[in-house]
């Protein structure tokens, strides 16, 4: 991949020059206080590095998914807080995107500064399928770093949209690739060109139709395939056992049922729980017992795996040479049901194979259960983007800055 990167632009000299970022600060929130700020920090380099070289740092970012216009739940105050504690300075807020509010906080900006542009999806053309809209906006950011701007692409976890912020605005000013984009894509590379085996990916969460093509593509690439969380009642009705009350996708059956026929023709181990916490609600201190798997009560729904399905689980992640996992294993949110997700993601760390942590929940689970980060060689900030480059699909975020302005 050629690309031009942060150190280029860092090497034709950034001192005094007015610097457009697009970060990835999408952080969960309760209230207004951030609960996970992983994201947060793993933008730290890119934007210190800018502002060790003298250069005028703006960055825009979104959160959360806002109807195209202000939305004060939806507002950065709380990133754009954490962000100047962690930078030991001060990060204002513009008032808004494009407007006199972020003009005036741009022009203020003094070398080696760090502002934060307001949530970018408050203006309905950074999303708008409309070229023409979203590049109108795109040269208005532009036009914000000015006629020796320059734009950083470091927003992994959005690096699959073909967004303004992301996509069109490194069509109108000098666009380089930022330090965690490029980490991530060697991480995905690794796993997708020559993994050293076995091979193991485990994949959970809600919904199998979020992950059809990448559990597709995986058949043509793994060794083993661990299914979890509430995905894997699909397939566990589709070979014909009762789920009860269970998440269930009754329109995925057909296609799960050709997974299922594929990993077995390619000699893929595609391994299912065998027992699950069957609880009476969908509740944190619902009553539940462990069951069979194949004898869920119809009364009851599957919040997690069991006992016996995550020593399963670490038997087959223990002498894994390369591990990818995305999504948890169960409502890992309530205590009661977080054992499944905390019991895979040890074994992972346990093991001497490189292992990657796919980003979104899987990431936050790690740190809500307060597991090591050093545990695992490499945790994403992108779940969507990742499991669409495992997909095989082109980023449009990666595509456009291999272009070059």
């Amino acid at each position: 991949m050629m690309v031009r990167t942060l150190d280029d632009l860092i090497a034709e000299g950034v001192s005094g020059r007015r610097v457009l970022v697009r970060a990835d600060l999408n952080v969960p929130l309760d209230g207004e206080t951030i609960t996970d700020d992983g994201r947060v920090r793993a933008a730290l380099p890119t934007l210190r590095k800018l502002a060790g070289a003298g250069a005028k740092v703006i960055v825009t970012a979104h959160l959360g998914r806002p109807k195209g216009e202000p939305d004060p739940k939806f507002s950065l105050a709380p990133v754009a807080a954490r962000l100047g504690e962690l930078l030991g300075t001060a990060v204002p807020l513009a008032a808004d995107l494009v407007g006199p509010g972020a003009r005036s906080v741009v022009d203020a900006l003094g070398d080696g500064q760090v502002a934060l542009l307001e949530n970018v999806r408050f203006d309905a053309r950074e999303t708008s399928k409309d070229e023409k809209e979203r590049a109108e906006l795109a040269g208005e950011l532009a036009a914000l770093a000015g006629d020796a701007g320059a734009f950083v692409s470091d927003g992994f976890g959005v690096v699959h949209r073909k967004q303004a912020s992301v996509f069109d605005v490194a069509r109108v000013l000098p666009a380089y690739t930022g330090g965690l984009v490029l980490a991530e894509l060697e991480v995905l590379r690794t796993l997708t060109e020559e993994p050293a085996r076995p091979y193991v990916v485990v994949l959970g969460g809600a919904k199998v139709s979020d992950k059809l093509g990448v559990i597709a593509n995986l058949l043509t690439k793994v060794d083993r395939l661990l299914i979890g969380g509430g995905m894997a009642y699909t397939f566990l009705k589709a070979q014909g056992h009762e789920v009860g009350k269970s998440l269930l996708q009754a329109d995925q059956l057909e296609q799960v049922s050709g997974f299922l026929a594929e990993a077995d023709k390619r000699g893929v181990e595609l391994v299912l729980p065998v027992d699950v916490l069957a609880a009476t609600e969908f509740a944190a201190d619902a009553e539940h017992e462990a069951v069979d798997a194949t004898a869920i009560p119809a009364d009851r729904q599957g919040l997690d795996i069991g006992p016996k399905t995550r020593e399963l689980f670490a038997g087959k992640l223990a002498d894994a040479a390369t591990i990818f996992w995305n999504g948890p294993m169960g409502v890992f949110e309530f205590d009661a049901f977080a054992g499944g997700t905390r019991a895979v993601a040890e074994a992972i760390a346990r093991g001497d194979g490189f292992s990657v942590v796919g980003g979104g929940d899987s990431a936050a689970a790690v740190r809500q259960l307060g597991l090591p980060e050093d545990g695992f060689s490499h945790i994403s900030t992108g779940g969507g983007a990742s499991l669409e480059y495992l997909e095989g699909k082109q980023l449009p975020g990666v595509s456009v800055l291999e272009e070059g302005k």
